[in-house]
């Protein structure tokens, strides 16, 4: 094992040692100093422990929330955190118990180097309310380096005529420790060339000579081995050795020496690479190769290192910068540089360079607290955000102007130093802006000022203070009659500026202006789509319209609720036929209306007009008039959009007095729908006149339609006949010894007497009358033949139907009444039809023997 190794060794084991010991006997205090008294929200405090360097982690330093004067329940509602840019890799808080504790390994020659004070600073943050408390922990150092010279061996080359005091300068050990810690003293191994002289720079650093006390003889000795002891002041103390070699040479008796013993630069930390910023010059009495002086540095102070900062010509001394400078980093840089010459004299001399700040750092913007979204409805005051501003450079360009680039509800309110809040200044409004861009600028005050920008995205949340609206207050809506049930009729609408569940919009049905019928009988609603369905078929002519009102409310908390009048008009189709008011048919129509026209009329004389109405509206309800059928020549016009019916010309005596009319009233639908009615016309001054003709024109026009009528008649009293009939037989069979009736008898009783008057009610329109007439029937055993005689034509007067209901005489009626050849052949026919039934009756029923006349 060498030398080296063995003093290497040595000092690792006694570095180990003395760490122990100091961990053993370990004791800190933690000092606490309330420099501000609290405030009700926002509080700039300080708070001030001191711990020593290399604690263990997890371990405790203090209670912060004793000394923040809070509540151990309330820290993780009011968020107690550190805050801070490099405290925060060393210390933790505990929210459940409020201890500050170690997060990591601290070493103060690490964080401070060579500076009397060393201080790790945070900030304590708390909320509801918002309050920051300043944290300085102070480390104290302990003895837990060694000393260390620059290089473990030394070698010194002298002549063998070097005078006792020469001097020979060595390098100083570096403790990284501070105060008594750091290297106190120095000690040289015995021998009897060289003692150890201590002395102070201007600068006060130790400056080490190696002085010699007698005359060295290279033959006696060449070479001579000394080791320097460096010891620092701590308990336990440590130390650190270098191995000097004295290589005794041949004469070379002048050393070089630097025109300064320190050189002092100031240099600015956006100086370029590769400038000279300073120029270090020695001379050497000596000639040729002993006075040859080369360059070289040969150390650095403790606590800033300039490896591949600087460079220096080893010709010239000029030293120039390799790298950029950074005030931020390195403020001052300590360098020696050596001067050798050729006969390896060397002498030693400091440069001191200091950065001078320019401003190259833009101002920072941090977010620490950010509370998004918020509620539209939160107070005026409510903290959004809590910012902190920094700026690495030092001075006016460390200084920071903070403001809000653009003009919103919102402004910053300065905390605590570099802090800042963002805070409302007025009422919030999500429906009219629901997100705000809450652009920060920072701007120091250098020259020129550089600045940052720092975009906040703020959401706000929605409450429900809107409720529904509709576009309109009324709504009218067209529906035809007849729809379908359960069809859509109309969609209405409603819009709520809110989101989520205070949007969401529900429809109902409120009122209605139905008598006695609820609205929901007639109409429903989708209570999510708006959209209203017939609940039945709607009829014009009972319902024209309804006034219903629409509520629309929103999901929200409390609810909100609006309302629409929703006017909804049904619309007439043309589904009722005209109906005929005037004249109305009389028996379901069977009978035709009469109307009297006087034979004087003049051309154009109203003589009745046809009323009809349609229930239907609009175009539909249009009513126009036209003959369907009207006899030829025609005699009569009809207004087509009045239904008056007038004469076409002047009557004649020729004319047909009796006129039948059909009358169609047509609506203007489409399709279009009508109704007809049927109108006799009695051309005459009076009724008297009119009856003969009357009767005779209209058996003419439609004898067919008479003829059913009577053999209706006829089929009818046959059939009454033939019961009473059967029923006298069958008397006649239990009773023989009574006399049978006489045939003319029993015709009494089976042809009762008739009204004429009733007969008038199946005329068809016209005035029916008896017509007498003689029936003789000849029937013997031998013979089955009916004799027939004809009645005479000559109708008696007698006979005529009194007329009296009328209005009209007897004797009238007798002047003007003709006789009817067509009537004549219908009665007979049914005279015909009766004789032949009730021949075969009494063939059937009676004695062989009996005659009837």
């Amino acid at each position: 094992m060498t030398t080296s190794d063995h003093l290497n060794l040595q000092k690792s084991g006694a570095a180990m040692k003395s760490i122990e010991q100091i961990y053993k006997g370990l004791r800190w205090q933690v000092t606490i100093s309330l420099l501000f008294s609290w405030l009700c929200h926002s509080v700039s405090g300080q708070i001030h422990y001191s711990i020593v360097e290399e604690m263990r982690k997890d371990s405790v330093i203090a209670n912060i929330a004793d000394d923040l004067g809070l509540d151990i329940k309330q820290l993780s509602s009011r968020k107690l955190r550190i805050v801070s840019r490099d405290s925060e890799r060393y210390f933790y808080v505990n929210l459940d118990n409020g201890n500050l504790y170690i997060k990591d390994r601290i070493d103060r020659e690490t964080l401070c180097r060579a500076e009397a004070s060393c201080f790790l600073v945070f900030d304590a943050v708390v909320e509801n309310p918002f309050n920051i408390v300043k944290i300085k922990v102070e480390i104290q150092d302990i003895n837990d380096n060694s000393p260390v010279f620059f290089r473990d061996e030394v070698t010194l080359k002298t002549i063998e005529l070097t005078s006792a005091g020469t001097r020979f300068a060595l390098h100083t050990a570096e403790d990284p420790d501070i105060g008594s810690n750091s290297v106190q003293t120095y000690k040289l191994s015995d021998n009897q060339y060289f003692t150890l002289n201590e002395d102070r720079n201007p600068d006060g650093s130790t400056f080490l000579e190696l002085v010699l006390e007698k005359p060295l003889d290279r033959e006696t000795q060449s070479l001579h081995e000394l080791i320097l002891t460096a010891m620092d002041g701590g308990k336990p103390m440590r130390s650190g050795t270098a191995v000097i070699r004295i290589i005794v040479t041949d004469v070379n008796d002048n050393f070089p020496v630097f025109t300064q013993s320190v050189y002092k630069v100031s240099v600015n930390e956006n100086t370029p690479v590769n400038t000279t910023i300073v120029t270090v010059n020695s001379t050497d009495k000596d000639e040729g190769v002993n006075g040859q002086v080369t360059y070289s540095f040969s150390k650095t102070s403790g606590n800033v290192h300039h490896t591949g900062t600087f460079s220096i010509n080893p010709v010239t001394g000029d030293i120039k910068i390799n790298d950029n400078l950074d005030f931020e980093q390195i403020k001052n840089y300590e360098i020696s540089v050596q001067a050798k010459d050729g006969g390896d004299l060397i002498s030693h001399c400091k440069v001191l360079i200091e950065v001078i700040d320019e401003n190259d750092n833009v101002p920072e913007i941090s977010i620490t607290s950010l509370s998004s979204p918020i509620p539209e409805d939160s107070a005026v005051g409510t903290m959004i955000a809590l910012i902190e501003i920094h700026d690495k450079d030092s001075g006016k360009n460390g200084e920071v102007d903070c403001k809000l680039s653009e003009d919103l509800p919102f402004s910053l309110v300065l905390s605590s130093d570099n802090y800042y809040r963002i805070v409302t200044t007025s009422s919030l409004d999500r429906e009219k802006i629901s997100r705000y861009n809450i652009t920060v600028s920072a701007t120091d005050r250098g020259s020129p000022p550089l600045s940052s920008r720092r975009i906040i995205v703020l959401e706000i949340s929605d409450v429900n203070d809107n409720p529904p609206s509709f576009i309109r207050s009324t709504y009218v809506a067209y529906v035809p009659e007849n729809n379908l049930p359960g069809s859509s009729i109309y969609s209405i609408q409603a819009s709520d500026p809110d989101t989520g569940d205070n949007a969401k919009i529900f429809y109902s049905i409120s009122t209605s202006n139905v008598e006695d019928v609820p609205a929901t009988a007639y109409l429903s609603i989708n209570i999510e789509t708006g959209v209203i369905y017939a609940q039945r078929s709607f009829d014009y002519e009972q319902h024209k319209e309804f006034h219903i009102q629409i509520n629309a409310r929103d999901n929200g908390s409390p609810s909100l609720s609006s309302n629409a009048t929703l006017l909804i008009h049904i619309v007439d189709q043309n589904d009722n036929s005209p109906k005929i008011l005037y004249p109305s048919p009389d028996g379901g129509g069977m009978v035709a209306a009469f109307e009297m026209v006087p034979f004087d009329s003049e051309q154009g004389s109203l003589i009745t007009k046809v009323v009809a109405i349609d229930p239907d509206s609009g175009h539909n309800a249009w009513l126009s008039y036209h003959f369907l059928q009207v006899s030829e020549p025609s005699y009569f016009i009809i207004t087509q959009h009045t239904g008056e019916i007038r004469t076409s010309r002047i009557f004649q005596e020729k004319d047909v007095l009796n006129h039948k009319i059909v009358v169609m009233v047509k609506d203007n639908g489409d399709p279009s729908l009508s109704s007809t009615v049927t109108l006799n016309l009695l051309i005459a001054n009076n009724f008297q006149q009119v009856v003969p003709r009357f009767t005779e024109q209209v058996i003419e026009e439609n004898p067919q339609s008479n003829l059913q009528f009577y053999l209706i008649i006829a089929l009818g009293l046959i059939s009454l006949l033939f019961i009473i009939t059967v029923m006298l037989v069958t008397i006649s069979k239990c009773k023989k010894s009574e006399p049978v009736p006489m045939f003319s008898d029993l015709s009494s009783h089976l042809y009762p007497p008739v009204d004429p008057r009733i007969l008038s009610q199946y005329g068809g329109g016209t005035l029916t009358f008896p017509y007498s007439y003689n029936v003789c029937v000849g029937f013997d055993a031998n013979e089955s033949d009916f004799t027939y005689m004809k009645p005479n034509q000559d109708v008696p007067v007698d006979n005529l139907i009194n007329a009296d209901d009328s209005g009209l005489g007897n004797e009238s009626v007798k002047e003007v009444l003709p006789t009817s050849d067509t009537l004549q052949v219908s009665l007979n026919k049914i005279q015909e039809y009766s004789n032949v039934c009730i021949v075969f009756i009494f063939i059937k029923f009676m004695p062989p023997d009996w005659c009837f006349i």
